[in-house]
């Protein structure tokens, strides 16, 4: 295990010398630093795709494709995150990718063929890639320029002047911003070190109304035409606020949007999905929520953060924990980062060794430690199971776990969210273990990340009017069913 950090730089470093000639800067400074185990033995879920700016001034994009109503999307839950259809480009070309509050860029693969991801070799052995985005397929597909306001954010951290001179635009097409030349290659980094690099692509999306029948062509979306990645195989729909983003493009950012992501048992079930409502529907009608503060970080406002107070094992263990999970330093270091991208919820130390130790001294089962060993996870537990055809949502026997936000809102993890089943019983016995995380840098970023994981059976919505974020346990199998989202 020791030669394994070499061989991942040698790699990235062959990358980026195959990317040479594709592109012209790295555009996007990643500061997410959640590291996953890619070698969890029952879930495998190696993804964080926490993407924050370099510090910069917001640039709102005057030219909105289109604006909507009100939009209702299906998520599929996966392994590792909840999928979004994309319907892009004349015919529409159905792409899959993660939903992700954690960044701002939405990108998919490019080239059926020509499309390459490195080190990518265990998610394609054991499942299917999606299917990949052909430009020249699509009769409204066009690249995007060095005039547009998207041209400049995706290249935000270097100089945009520098960047299109390099293209061939000249100093008074630049200053008029009316220069007509492609805008110039970019690469976009990840929290777990995953590389994406591609061209801006201006083309169609298709999205449903309120309804699975109406459907509504929003033209000249602005997205990623990826044909090469490190360690990112799907493509991401960014529902950040910055200028990229889905909402944000199609103005949804004075509003809002809520979800319910289902629980990990679904996960690759072709025949339930959840819904993704977008707009004013989302955030109306919402008083049987728990309302927290949105709090903005000044130096990466683009993402959504939440204040931590306390955490409640069982009904009596409350661990306090420390103020930078409610507040930002100078350099906007701190907060709770509330991100879909990433799959386990993260705490900094010495608090997560405090959780660790309040668990321990109130389960009295078993360690299994084999387990431990093989899967990276902190503390699992052999529990007893007598019925085996309920093992997954038998968690009666674990204490719960309670997270307190500000505005005195508490939110009780959902049976599945915390404690989760390795595999099937053995012997009457079943090895459930604790699916959280510790930062690795907690001084540097986000000090702590709300993963979506942690958010199965929630419904969450994302006030972004009010400036607030809402919760409320829910089955989301059965809010799918009602939505219609549920085949038989």
């Amino acid at each position: 295990m020791a030669a394994a950090p070499f061989k991942i730089i040698a790699t990235f470093l062959i990358f980026l010398l195959r990317l040479t000639a594709l592109m012209s800067t790295i555009s996007q400074t990643d500061l997410g630093r959640h590291e996953r185990n890619p070698h969890s033995l029952a879930l495998g879920m190696t993804h964080s795709r926490t993407s924050l700016h370099s510090p910069k001034a917001l640039r709102n994009s005057s030219k909105r494709p289109s604006e909507v109503l009100d939009m209702m999307e299906p998520l599929r839950a996966v392994r590792d995150g909840y999928l979004i259809s994309l319907s892009l480009g004349t015919p529409p070309q159905v792409i899959q990718v993660y939903m992700d509050t954690g960044s701002d860029l939405t990108w998919v693969p490019c080239g059926n063929l020509s499309f390459d991801c490195m080190d990518c070799d265990d998610y394609i052995r054991n499942y299917k890639l999606t299917a990949s985005f052909s430009p020249s397929f699509s009769s409204s597909s066009a690249r995007d320029f060095c005039a547009s306001s998207f041209c400049v954010d995706i290249h935000s951290s270097d100089s945009h002047f520098d960047t299109c001179t390099m293209a061939g635009c000249s100093l008074s097409t630049l200053l008029k911003s009316s220069c007509s030349r492609p805008c110039p290659s970019f690469a976009y980094t990840y929290g777990a070190g995953g590389v994406v690099t591609g061209t801006l692509t201006r083309d169609t999306l298709m999205v449903h109304g309120n309804s699975s029948t109406v459907r509504r062509e929003i033209p000249m979306f602005c997205f990623g035409c990826v044909g090469s990645t490190y360690r990112e195989p799907i493509g991401i729909a960014g529902f950040g606020r910055g200028p990229l983003s889905l909402p944000s493009q199609l103005g949804f950012l004075r509003k809002g949007f809520s979800h319910c992501f289902l629980a990990f048992k679904f996960a690759n079930n072709p025949n339930i999905s959840s819904p993704l409502v977008i707009g004013d529907v989302a955030i109306s009608s919402k008083d049987y929520l728990q309302f927290t503060p949105m709090l903005r970080s000044p130096m990466y406002p683009n993402y959504y953060y939440i204040g931590l107070e306390a955490i409640t094992v069982g009904n009596f263990s409350k661990i306090n924990v420390p103020s930078n999970l409610r507040d930002f330093d100078l350099r906007g270091n701190g907060g709770m980062l509330i991100d879909s991208g990433t799959t386990y919820t993260h705490l900094p130390e010495p608090l997560y060794s405090q959780l660790l130790s309040v668990l321990q001294s109130v389960i009295t089962y078993p360690r299994a430690k084999d387990i431990e060993m093989r899967t990276g996870f902190d503390l699992c537990y052999r529990v007893p199971c007598t019925n085996n055809a309920s093992f997954l949502d038998n968690d009666l026997l674990l204490p719960s776990i309670t997270f307190h936000f500000l505005n005195n809102v508490s939110l009780v993890l959902s049976h599945g969210s915390h404690f989760y089943a390795m595999g099937a019983p053995i012997n009457s016995t079943v090895v459930k273990c604790l699916l959280f995380q510790s930062m690795d840098d907690a001084d540097y970023g986000p000090a702590g990340v709300f993963g979506n994981f942690q958010q199965q059976n929630v419904e969450v919505v994302y006030d972004l009017e009010k400036e607030r974020i809402g919760f409320h346990p829910m089955d989301c199998a059965l809010a799918s069913a009602a939505q219609g989202l549920h085949k038989i």
